[in-house]
């Protein structure tokens, strides 16, 4: 346990870690127990690219490392959304549902509700969005509720559609799967108590700091002489901070707003370390769907669904989303 000072703890801030751990537990119950569509399933269930080809169907797309921009990665849209014959957005719809990877237990972008039962947030519109493009029904979606870590190996199986997970663009992801354009900008930033003395990571050197396993937090948090401690979900690192086990939290700033949402004796410091632009994630296998996810992104920059979902999880004032940029 941390022996420095800490903030006044009345019972419910000795409740709070406990509270929160239960509520991570009754996530999980909920995740097994929740039905498909949008109350749907939840089952809990990198170095750049080579080669400067564009493919369709089976055929793997690939950049060169040289020129790897995560930010204008992507494939262009081929025009609106449609759902041709042959595409595995047809395949889908054959099916009858989306299955998205996504989080839920990051309030804010992706989170199951205790109240509706329902999983909600800014990352989940953005799935609703598409799952509407392919069926004209955005219900129709299966949610799997997957760690940081489970992101990348879940698109490689085929065990999911699309991610929708806070998910970084980086030139070490791009070579295992692709990304849509940028939907959402974000930085790496430090969450500790109040009574923290801290003003930023480098001064937390040979401190505990916390961070999900498969986040790339983990590396920035070591290069400033941080101990990294990694765990499962962000409410874990939220406990082990009320806790005294760890001096901070760094990750995405959406993230940590998230967390200290929940928690009012929680501060943000520091600078922004990194930039955190978010992709939706999409097997290399599937160039079409990436060009189809695309087109979707751009009609909600355009009319209005974005602003407005950023507003309703987010808050305001909203700002331009991300412009597009594309590779290919």
């Amino acid at each position: 346990m941390n022996a420095r000072p800490r903030r006044p703890r009345g019972p419910w801030r000795r409740a709070l870690p406990v509270v929160l751990a239960t509520f991570a537990l009754v996530l999980g119950a909920a995740a097994a127990a929740a039905a498909p569509g949008h109350q749907a399933a939840l089952s809990a269930a990198s170095s750049a690219r080579t080669g400067s080809t564009i493919g369709t169907g089976s055929t793997v797309r690939t950049a060169s490392a040289a020129s790897c921009n995560p930010e204008a990665s992507s494939l262009s849209p081929s025009g609106p959304p449609q759902v041709t014959a042959g595409s595995f957005m047809a395949k889908i719809r054959a099916r009858g549902i989306l299955i998205a990877g996504v989080d839920q237990s990051t309030y804010h972008f992706g989170f199951l509700n205790p109240l509706s039962g329902q999983i909600e947030g800014f990352d989940i519109d953005m799935i609703r969005a598409v799952a509407k493009a392919i069926f004209g029904n955005p219900d129709k979606v299966e949610y799997k509720a997957i760690s940081d870590k489970q992101r990348s190996p879940d698109i490689l199986s085929g065990a999911v559609d699309i991610v929708a997970h806070t998910m970084t663009i980086t030139c070490a992801r791009l070579q295992q799967v692709d990304f849509s354009s940028v939907y959402f900008d974000a930085a790496q930033r430090v969450l500790v108590l109040k009574d923290s003395t801290a003003n930023s990571l480098t001064a937390l050197r040979g401190q505990k700091v916390c961070a999900t396993s498969g986040s790339d937090s983990l590396a920035v948090i070591a290069a400033k002489g941080a101990i990294p401690v990694a765990v499962p979900y962000w409410t874990d690192c939220l406990v082990l901070l009320q806790q005294g086990d760890v001096a901070a939290i760094s990750t995405d700033d959406s993230i940590l707003d998230g967390l200290a949402a929940q928690d009012p004796w929680t501060k943000l410091i520091g600078p922004r370390l990194t930039n955190e632009p978010y992709g939706l994630a999409i097997s290399k296998q599937h160039p079409d769907f990436v060009r189809f996810v695309n087109a979707v992104l751009q009609q909600l920059r355009t009319n209005g669904q974005w602003a407005a979902s950023y507003a309703h999880w987010i808050g305001t004032p909203v700002p331009a989303p991300p412009p597009a940029q594309y590779g290919g």
